[in-house]
């Protein structure tokens, strides 16, 4: 088996990007401690990825039946990954995570258990239940930012707070958005999408008005002086990515443009982690 199909099989970005979450998490605790209490961070860090990652595997294995229809170049349906092998995958990277989590003491591994079970609960049951199963899969995106102000902190403050619910609520529109593209395979299976439960429109609709949420929370930390200068324009040009991303799928909710759109949220998403992250400079 090719290295590149299994990291595929592990979205190695989305790994990044949860583990960059635990960082910025720390950083709004205190930034300079990011260099002098670098090993809890590379733990938190490696409970994230590796937790992520354990559940694309798991998730794409489950999902074995429906991406043949939706997505048959993935590593399971296209063949370069056997379903058991993508299990043993998820579970060595499940296992290196809740043993990062381990050794940063008991609050944390407790937190990482919710995290996985969550994971677990989505791809095995909850897609099934439409959106209540997005907010499965953005209460994990949500978790990390928590998680790394109570690596260094003890308790998150009112600013990581703020950032994991505009991760929630942007993520959340991503799930939806996903149901656009992946529509007729879910259809084929039984799974109750809000794509599938009310179309397309229906879905672009949805997915948009918690785009645009998140879009008006953003304004808090800045309101509230949590933040610094830095936080502007990245956070700015996020925001204008999301209402146009919302637009453009308002305007044309074909299967096409929602994978587009899907793809350039992960790319505003990532620029408002880095305006998180600079904004805790104060």
């Amino acid at each position: 088996m090719k290295l590149s199909a299994t990291l595929r099989l592990m979205r190695p970005l989305n790994c990044i990007m949860m583990g960059f979450a635990v960082l910025v998490g720390a950083a709004i605790v205190g930034l300079g401690r990011l260099l002098t209490e670098w090993m809890e961070l590379a733990l938190g860090f490696t409970t994230a990825f590796s937790l992520t990652g354990c559940s694309m595997a798991f998730n794409d294995y489950f999902d074995r039946e429906i991406d043949a229809i939706n997505e048959p170049s993935r590593p399971i349906p296209s063949g370069e990954v056997k379903p058991p092998r993508a299990l043993q995958i998820s579970f060595g990277l499940g296992l290196l995570g809740l043993t990062a989590a381990f050794m940063t003491g008991p609050s944390l591994l407790v937190l990482a258990l919710i995290s996985l079970v969550l994971m677990i609960l989505y791809s095995t049951k909850g897609k099934r239940l439409g959106l209540m199963g997005n907010l499965l899969v953005s209460m994990c995106i949500a978790i990390p930012f928590i998680y790394g102000s109570m690596l260094i902190g003890g308790s998150p403050p009112p600013t990581s707070i703020v950032f994991s619910l505009m991760a929630f609520l942007s993520n959340t529109g991503r799930e939806v958005n996903k149901g656009i593209v992946d529509v007729e395979g879910d259809k084929a299976r039984g799974v109750r999408t809000v794509a599938v439960s009310r179309g397309p429109r229906g879905a672009a609709q949805v997915a948009s008005a918690f785009y645009l949420s998140s879009v008006a929370i953003s304004i808090l930390p800045k309101l509230f002086g949590l933040v610094s200068s830095l936080y502007d324009l990245p956070v700015a040009i996020a925001d204008g990515g999301l209402i146009y991303s919302s637009y453009s799928l308002l305007r044309n909710p074909s299967r096409e443009n929602s994978r587009r759109v899907k793809n350039l949220v992960l790319l505003w998403m990532s620029i408002g982690m880095f305006g998180f992250f600079a904004g805790s400079m104060n």
